[in-house]
């Protein structure tokens, strides 16, 4: 079994951390930030997603925590709040795994955390590495305080404006997508019980519940790349960017105050080519594939990393780089297929012309529901090659 170093400890890092500790690796994480938190907004998490949850051992904690739409219901509405289409995701292992959970961050970090601790996987906060080499047989690092941490490799969790990237001899920036997305947290009427969202001209806007008592919206929209938000007027800024939005999203951009936690960010993407290792150092999540938000699969996407990682490490025992290797040939299509078709609705979501709204809409109810077959019995292939693959490559057990 292998030493091996992880440097970020948010969703693709826990996770990551939590494969390899349960397939047997000694697992040290590392953070460049001084806590170990995560943002308070939500995050829904499809079934694909769902389903690495259940293999890292906290999809009992994720359902408790979160809201399940287990029929995978998700209603297109027009500004007004009339209905243009209704569309179900899918469930898996017959309806084990439900469609879709909506979960505010925070917990679903908390419970990431709960079972890295379960599993002795220790955690330096505060600790961005300002030095690397690679050494025979293994890596080196050396941290903000001085010190150095010798391993059998590294593998960079960092996000997307990840600094070791960059010290390990990637030459890449995240790249601006023309979005911005708003997102805020309110309490959940009864009745909000699907995910919704609002189709408006050039900007959509999201409803999803993240618990029995609360729930999450985002909105995304257009905006010029210099453009800055004082966060100070976030929620006037977020209420008259959707002034036009009625139906079920007014009574919440009505309400929208501090305690509503508005806030903006830009859309950033990061679309590595191959390779995704140098030697012994391996990039993940969002340092080799962050994806725009419009497909909500940056996060499962990121999880799958870790799964696969372990996989492919069972798989090819003895070589670290060949092993590392062969996870990023593995995982390049199924990353690359959804940041192509993220990237896809979020330019389609630019449109404002009234035909083109209109020519949109009924593609919409026409075709809502092909789509999302056929996007989710893509990834179900992925999974299916990546199986085959691994299956195929396997080290025979003596």
């Amino acid at each position: 079994m292998a030493d091996l170093l992880i440097s970020g400890a948010g969703i693709a890092g826990s996770a990551t951390a939590i494969a390899l500790a349960q397939a047997g690796h000694r697992v040290r994480l590392l953070e460049r930030a001084p806590t170990d938190t995560a943002p308070s907004s939500g995050i829904f998490v499809y079934s694909n997603g769902l389903l690495t949850l259940d293999a890292l051992g906290v999809l009992p904690e994720i359902l408790a925590a979160g809201y399940a739409v287990r029929d995978g219901r998700n209603l297109y509405l027009d500004p007004q709040g009339r209905t243009l289409a209704e569309t179900r995701y899918p469930a898996l292992d017959g309806g084990r795994i439900p469609a879709i959970v909506g979960i505010r961050r925070a917990d679903l970090h908390r419970i990431l955390v709960a079972r890295r601790a379960a599993l002795g996987v220790p955690l330096r906060l505060a600790s961005e590495i300002v030095a690397l080499t690679e050494t025979p047989g293994g890596v080196r690092v050396t941290l903000t305080d001085g010190t150095e941490h010798a391993a059998d490799a590294l593998i960079v969790a960092e996000g997307l404006r990840s600094g070791t990237r960059a010290l390990a001899g990637w030459d890449v920036a995240p790249r601006y997508t023309g979005f911005g997305v708003w997102r805020s947290v309110h309490p959940r009427p009864a009745e909000i019980d699907a995910k919704i969202l609002v189709m408006g001209a050039g900007k959509r806007f999201g409803i999803m519940p993240i618990s029995d008592d609360r729930l999450y919206t985002f909105g995304t929209i257009s905006m010029p790349k210099d453009r800055r938000i004082d966060p100070a007027q976030g929620a006037a800024e977020m209420a008259a960017t959707f002034a036009d939005i009625g139906g079920p999203a007014r009574q919440f951009l009505d309400a929208l105050a501090p305690e509503a936690e508005p806030f903006y960010t830009a859309v950033e993407e990061v679309a590595l080519p191959l390779p995704w290792s140098r030697g012994r150092v391996l990039l993940i999540g969002d340092a080799a594939h962050a994806s725009t938000p419009f497909m909500g699969q940056g996060g499962a996407m990121a999880m799958e990393d870790g799964t696969v990682l372990a996989r492919t490490l069972a798989a090819v025992p003895d070589d670290l780089p060949a092993a590392f290797a062969r996870f990023a040939a593995l995982r390049y299509p199924a990353c690359a297929f959804v940041q192509e078709a993220s990237r896809r609705v979020g330019e389609a979501g630019a449109i404002e012309t009234r035909e083109a709204v209109a020519a949109r809409d009924a593609a919409l109810a026409r075709d809502g529901q092909a789509q999302v077959d056929g996007f989710y019995a893509r990834l179900a292939a992925f999974r299916a090659e990546t199986d085959a693959a691994l299956a195929a490559s396997a080290v025979p057990v003596p």
